[in-house]
């Protein structure tokens, strides 16, 4: 079996937290940010200083094939100290708006976890989790420090295992939920923008499960209403041509295992 592409991530940064006098780091990474149904998903892993060396074949989840993150699941549980993931949901997101959400999602995976971290690695070059003051979405006090580095999902270890967890176990609720809307295709594209999704959405409406506060572009015949975005105005557009791509990867992937 070839290995997976891109550099293996590594516990540099990590290693530098630990070095600053944080003993347990957090990596966390959320998942499911720029869809159109569903929730948003955030994985948390927490790593020492005595960590032992990542499992092979870890890479930032976007780079690795639906199979090969389901096989990594398992060791990366061995690997890690604590895990967790956990979600905020579509009819949250509406209410609250999406970074709200993400802050939600993330509490709730960091609260998930048998001890809070010294410090949280996250990825990206935006502190959405640390709390705001009139939320009281954070029952311990103060909140840990939160180092933001991009690429981390790329570049550190604990970060691409937290990727890992949210993206398999939120792939595997959309597909729990395709049962029950199949018109909608959330098998194949996981509530992502896609052409089909978007013309299912235009044909029957929305679900319960879609982000209803979001221009879903029922207005427009090419289904496209300018960028999808939440209530609070952030626009997500970030990440929504690359997730789109590694959707494509998934769907032939999927092919060939439907195939072999």
């Amino acid at each position: 079996m070839s290995a997976p592409p891109g550099r293996a991530p590594r516990l540099v940064v990590e290693g530098g937290l630990h070095q600053a006098g944080y003993a347990v780091v957090a990596g966390v990474d959320e998942v499911g940010r720029g869809c159109l149904a569903g929730p948003v998903t955030v994985g948390a892993v927490l790593v020492g200083p005595d960590q032992g060396r990542p499992p092979r074949g870890l890479r930032d989840s976007k780079l690795l094939t639906p199979p090969a993150r389901r096989a990594l699941v398992p060791r990366i549980h061995r690997w890690v100290t604590a895990w967790a993931v956990a979600d905020a949901t579509a009819a949250e997101i509406d209410a609250i708006g999406i970074i709200a959400a993400l802050r939600l999602a993330g509490h709730r995976a960091l609260a998930a976890l048998p001890h809070p971290p010294d410090c949280v690695l996250l990825d990206g070059n935006h502190d959405y989790l640390t709390p705001q003051l009139d939320e009281g979405l954070w029952p311990a006090d103060p909140f840990p420090p939160v180092r933001t580095e991009v690429k981390a999902d790329v570049r550190c270890a604990s970060v691409a295992a937290a990727s890992v967890l949210a993206k398999t176990t939120r792939d595997a609720y959309m597909t729990r939920l395709a049962a029950a809307h199949p018109e909608y295709g959330w098998d194949v594209n996981k509530g992502y923008a896609t052409p089909a999704h978007r013309a299912a959405l235009r044909s029957v409406g929305p679900s319960p499960m879609h982000r209803l506060s979001w221009r879903l572009g029922l207005d427009r015949p090419d289904g496209v209403d300018g960028d999808d975005e939440g209530q609070d105005g952030a626009v997500i557009v970030l990440d929504a041509q690359l997730d789109l791509l590694v959707l494509e990867t998934d769907q032939a992937e999927a092919s060939q295992e439907v195939h072999a």
